[in-house]
Formats: structure tokens, C-alpha cells, sequence
């Protein structure tokens, strides 16, 4: 197949609520129905709008200016309905939670395949099939929204997937998924464009796409800034549109190799021999020192629901000034530790002390001073009307207002050209900035924060990196759960690894990534730096930044 299957022409679009902004500005693009294509850029930068436009939901669902044309399968997207689109165009959105509503995984399976109108018989082969490539069948039963976010995020996937579009569109597919999972969407994604199927992602991840895809397309404010190869596109210095080249293209860059290599293995069998460039080597922390005051500590901590434990045993202490980032695949416990830390969840078992207060003996709100959360959906913790007022109202509450602080916290989250508008209307990114101002405005003695880097970009990476050194160094301390490892390798003094609800692990990073078999208990793999880096903890240690 050749001929274009999406064709997007002078295409321009602006939502209701902010006419003087165009989300998209003159969209040229064709995209052809077998081909593997990433669209990326910054957050904010038009991503998931342009999708929008693939499958009908712009113009027909989101109120706002469209101009020029968008076709699929040749036809004009006006003119067809968003049902008739879903056919050809299969999306999965970057909250997955927000399209998932049935009893049961298998029942969510069928109902997108019940809604084409597909025959019982074959909505249930279409069942077996995708669930056994996704290899999720233990999911069958389960509810949707109790799974946890990377888990519903590989269901909706299969959801998508059974339905069997010429073209799928996946939103920030990897943001919420482990190593293991990642690998698992990845195989599936390429085995379908095996079978002559589209695919187009959006994603910051670029070292899990690039080696997949077959070009780049990248946005800056509504338009078009990079098309092409992704060893083309690597070349350039990417950084001034807020991505990140992979470490393994920036190493190979520097060495002037002829062939870009686009992950850590090419990388080695292009390079074996050579000493790779030191000021590449990430920058990790020293320890906390053991006479600094205790912040947190919890002893002996369980917890069940319906019967099945979710936490087993879990010890640990957090002190003044310290990052710990807990880690661990999908689904092992780690958001639901989180949840502990203000008194959302009660421990089944043990305690759980916060600036010496039992937790269990604690009102929420009383904790609330003391911990700030930020959760890995905003959309579930807001509840005003603009931004302005989402920031304030947790300090206003608590009687910890200071419009100082919350004008600081504003400019470093580049928050001020939102702060008329509707928190549920800015993208994935945008709402995560938001949610880490009203977390930071009662200025807590520790912040907690699930997921933070999920679908941003590498400004805001650098940003939170910056507000999180400033924190520690202020002495209030960060409880970061998070899969971007790369990210836990710079900013956290100790990961503690989850499986299965219990701790496998508890040191430094580079600590913990070298033990190989626990590593492999929990499902995850090391970070490129430390693959290249880290072989006898060779790493930079810092004093804390």
C-alpha cells in the first residue's frame, strides 16, 4: 500500500474557549495505511489535538474553529460520523480510565466490538486472539477500575486492537506501562504492522519508539517542525522543541558514528571498544545522612481489599531533605503504598507514623499539612472551575495561603497563560502541572507524587528536576513513585523496589539496577546510563544539586 490514508490539507483549529490560540496552524500531512509513525513535540504542542482530527471527535464532538480539510480513506472526516470513523481510525486515549465503563475486562473487550455490529462468534475469537497476543487473560474477569493505571491502559490497547482499524492512534501509550508491559505493546504494535495496519503514536518516550517507527513527525505550537527518518530527525538538535534525544543517539552523535544508533545495543555492537563521552554520565546523588530527622517511618505495614493482600510487610523510613522513589511494575503496590502516606488507605496491619503521627488515629485533612499528593490522573482531584482557583484552594483550606509562594509556583510551572481556564480542558501534560502546584501550594513536609514525568516533555522534566533539588534543600522531603527510571536515577537518594506488594530492594539506584536477578523478580530493566555507565558503580556522585 502507497496512497495516503489520512491527508490533512492548510489544516487549522482552534477550541472554543481559546479562539486566539491555535492548537493546529497549517497541517500538511499524509499519513499512508501500513505505515509506523510518531508524532511528538512538547506538551501543549498540538499532539493529541491532531489526532482528534483522525477520527472525527474534531470537528464533531469538540466545540471549536476548523479550517482546511482532513480525509480518511479519501473521504472528508466532515461528512462522516465518529462511529463510521472508529472503524477505519481505532483510538486509545492518554486516560485510559476515562474509556473504560463495564463490569468486566471481557465485557469492555466486547462492547467496542458489539458497537461495529461484529458477530457473538467472532467477537469472541477476536477476544481469545488479541488477549492471548497481549497476554492478558488473567484480566478476563477482572473490573476495569480496579486494575491499576497501566494495567487499564493495556486493556484499553486490546479494546482498540480487537476492533481491527486500518490505522490505530495511541496517545501516550507507554507513559503509565513498566518494562515488561512496554516491551509486550511494543511486539504486539509491530507484529499488526506486520499484517499491513497503520500505526501512529504520540509520545515523549523516544527511546521506546524510535527503533520502531519508520518517521518522525514533530509539532511546536500547532505546527509542523520535523518530519522525517528518525536517524534524520536525530541528527538535529531536537532539545530546542523539548524532546530528548536517547542517550545511545546523543553518545553516537559525539562519536561522529556513520550509522545513528537509536538504542543502547546498536550503540554497543557499533562501539564496542570505545570510551564513551564522561560528560554524558548522569549525575546521582549521595545518601541522606543517617542523623538527619525522621519525616516518615513505617513498620511492619499490610493492607488487603477483598481478601487479596496488596501490601506484605512493608518497612521503611524517609527522612529531611531525602528523595525516594519507589519502583516497581505495574500493579505491585506502589500507588497503593502512596495512598498510605495521608490516610486515604488505613494500614490492615502495622503503622505508619508522618512527622509522629499515627496515621491510622489521623484526620485526612489534618495529614493533608503535612503531605501533598499529586495522583497520576489529575482529572481525579479536580474540583474548581479555572486553574487559578485549583491551585489555591488546598492552601486557602488549610489555612496555609501565601500568594507569594503560589505566584513562584505559578512561574515555575509556566502556568500563567492557563489560569482563566477550565483545569478538565488543557491537555495530559498541562493537567499534571497544575495538579504538582495545588500538591506544593500548602507548602507539605513531603511531597508525594504518582507518576510525574508521565507525558511530559523534557522542559518540564528539567523543571520538576529543579523544583525537587530546591525542596530537598528547603529540608522538606519527596516520596516519588514512578517507571521513568531515568528519571528516579537522577533526582532520588534511594529507590525502594516493589514486587508483589513486598520490598525486594531498598539502596541507591545504581545499587539496585545491579543486582540483575531482582531486578528481573520485579520485571524491570536497567537504565541506558547504567547499562553504558554503571558496571562498577562508576557513575558521578554528587552532593545533593
Amino acid at each position: 500500500m502507497t496512497s495516503s490514508f489520512i491527508l490533512t490539507n492548510r489544516l487549522q483549529y482552534a477550541y472554543a474557549k481559546s479562539k486566539e490560540h491555535r492548537a493546529l496552524d497549517n497541517i500538511n500531512l499524509e499519513i499512508k495505511p501500513d505505515e509506523f509513525l510518531l508524532v511528538c513535540g512538547a506538551s501543549g504542542s498540538g499532539k493529541s489535538t491532531l489526532c482528534r482530527t483522525f477520527n472525527g471527535l474534531i470537528p464533531h464532538f469538540y466545540e471549536g474553529k476548523l479550517q482546511g480539510q482532513v480525509f480518511v480513506a479519501g473521504e472528508s472526516t466532515t461528512g462522516q460520523s465518529v462511529a463510521g470513523l472508529s472503524a477505519q481510525v481505532g483510538m486509545v486515549f492518554q486516560n485510559a480510565e476515562a474509556q473504560l465503563f463495564n463490569r468486566t475486562v471481557e465485557l469492555e473487550i466486547a462492547f467496542s466490538l458489539e458497537s461495529l455490529g461484529i458477530p457473538r462468534a467472532q467477537i469472541k475469537k477476536r477476544i481469545a486472539e488479541t488477549v492471548e497476543m497481549m497476554g492478558i487473560e488473567e484480566f478476563l474477569p477482572r473490573n476495569p477500575h480496579e486494575l491499576s493505571t497501566g494495567e487499564q491502559q493495556l486493556v484499553s490497547i486490546v479494546a482498540i486492537l480487537a476492533t481491527n482499524p486500518q490505522i490505530i492512534v495511541l496517545d501516550e501509550p507507554y507513559a503509565n506501562l513498566d518494562h515488561v508491559n512496554v516491551r509486550r505493546v511494543r511486539a504486539a504494535l509491530n507484529m499488526i504492522h506486520k499484517r499491513q495496519k497503520g500505526i501512529v503514536i504520540c509520545e515523549h518516550r523516544l527511546p521506546q519508539t524510535v527503533n520502531d517507527v519508520q518517521r518522525m513527525v514533530g509539532l511546536q505550537r500547532g505546527h509542523i517542525v520535523l518530519n522525517g527518518t528518525p536517524d534524520k530527525v536525530l541528527q538535529r538538535d531536537i532539545e530546542q522543541f523539548d524532546l530528548e534525544t536517547p542517550l545511545s543517539a546523543r553518545i553516537g552523535r559525539q562519536l561522529r558514528l556513520p550509522n545513528l544508533p537509536l538504542d543502547v545495543p546498536t550503540l554497543k555492537k557499533d562501539a564496542p571498544a570505545i570510551s564513551y563521552p564522561t560528560d554524558l554520565k548522569p549525575n546521582l546523588l549521595q545518601s541522606v545522612p543517617s542523623g538527619s530527622s525522621l519525616i516518615l517511618e513505617v513498620e511492619n505495614v499490610s493492607f488487603k481489599l477483598d481478601n487479596t493482600k496488596i501490601l506484605r510487610d512493608i518497612s521503611f523510613a524517609l527522612r529531611v531533605g531525602e528523595c525516594l522513589a519507589v519502583v516497581g511494575a505495574n500493579g505491585a503496590g506502589k500507588t497503593t503504598l502512596l495512598k498510605h502516606l495521608n490516610g486515604l488507605l488505613r494500614p490492615s496491619n502495622g503503622q505508619i507514623r508522618v512527622m509522629g503521627q499515627d496515621t491510622s488515629k489521623s484526620k485526612v485533612s489534618d495529614l493533608a499539612r503535612y503531605v501533598g499528593i499529586a495522583f497520576q490522573n489529575p482529572d481525579n482531584q479536580f474540583f474548581k472551575l479555572t486553574v487559578w482557583d485549583e491551585i489555591r484552594i488546598g492552601a486557602k483550606v488549610l489555612g496555609r495561603y501565601d500568594e507569594s509562594w503560589l505566584q513562584e509556583l505559578v512561574e515555575l510551572f509556566g502556568l500563567k497563560p492557563l489560569l482563566n481556564r477550565s483545569p478538565y480542558q488543557l491537555s495530559g501534560g498541562e493537567k499534571k502541572r497544575v495538579a504538582f502546584a495545588g500538591a506544593l501550594a500548602c507548602k507539605p513536609k513531603i511531597l508525594a507524587l504518582d507518576e510525574p514525568t508521565a507525558g511530559q516533555d523534557l522542559n518540564f522534566r528539567r523543571v520538576l528536576g529543579e523544583v525537587l533539588a530546591h525542596l530537598r534543600k528547603m529540608g522538606q522531603a519527596v516520596f516519588l513513585v514512578t517507571h521513568d527510571l531515568s528519571f528516579a536515577e537522577q533526582q532520588a537518594h534511594r529507590w525502594l523496589l516493589l514486587s508483589k506488594g513486598q520490598i525486594i530492594a531498598d539502596g541507591s539506584p545504581w545499587e539496585v539496577m545491579a543486582d540483575a536477578n531482582t531486578m528481573t523478580q520485579a520485571n524491570l530493566e536497567p537504565t541506558d546510563a547504567f547499562l553504558l555507565y554503571g558496571g562498577e558503580n562508576r557513575g558521578q556522585v554528587t552532593e545533593d544539586r
